[in-house]
């Protein structure tokens, strides 16, 4: 499959992560993005190991297989999180796949990995998910931050079977998927929001005692 096949797929992605450098959510060249190619079997567009994601280069994706292995000669590493993406375009019909590590998303993170979830009611914001009900709630998931890759693969993939979702691993980051890039970015703008929202409340609640 030669380039300007995914020519589309590439910019879409290339726009996505230069709108989330601009945010500063790339870190120390952490975080990965993908978005998917194709269907039957699934193929996929994944940032590059170790690149500086604030710069836009030839070299900032590559295409892997449903596997996450490189189906073109290339002296590129697919990131290291290459095998979450390939669980979600495995498991569901979503076409693009967002994994980030922020202040917010870690501090929550670690606030409620014991409970093994977070949720969110009365937020104007869980409607990205399409939870419209005056009592709805957003339940996201909170998994262990297994060094082990595959192993972090299994535990994330229970949660990798709808369209659209977020997951959150433990003192790591964010993984969040959407049936095309723009759901994918505004669910994860979304959780972020909803993160440093609850942080935010949770110190102003601090403040008010000590007074």
């Amino acid at each position: 499959m030669g380039k300007n096949e995914y020519k589309a797929e590439w910019e879409e992605l290339a726009q996505v992560k230069k709108e989330l450098a601009e945010r500063d959510w790339f870190m120390g060249t952490s975080g990965n993005l993908a978005i998917r190619v194709s269907s039957s079997p699934a193929s996929f567009l994944v940032t590059a190991s170790g690149k500086d994601k604030r710069k836009q280069t030839d070299e900032d994706f590559l295409l892997v297989d449903e596997n996450g292995e490189a189906m073109e000669e290339t002296n590129l590493r697919p990131s290291a999180e290459t095998l979450l993406h390939s669980r979600v375009f495995r498991n569901s019909q979503a076409g693009c796949s967002l994994h980030v590590h922020t202040v917010p998303n870690n501090v929550v993170s670690e606030l409620y990995g014991d409970r093994g979830e977070i949720t969110f009611r009365n937020q104007e914001l869980i409607k990205a998910f399409d939870k419209w009900e005056e009592d709805a709630s957003l339940i996201i998931p909170i998994i262990h931050n297994h060094a082990h890759i595959p192993r972090l693969t299994e535990e994330f993939s229970v949660y990798a079977t709808e369209e659209k979702g977020a997951v959150l691993i433990r003192n790591h980051g964010i993984t969040v998927w959407g049936r095309n890039a723009f759901e994918a970015k505004k669910l994860l703008e979304a959780c972020e929001f909803l993160f440093q929202y609850h942080i935010s409340l949770l110190s102003l609640k601090n403040i008010s005692q000590t007074i």
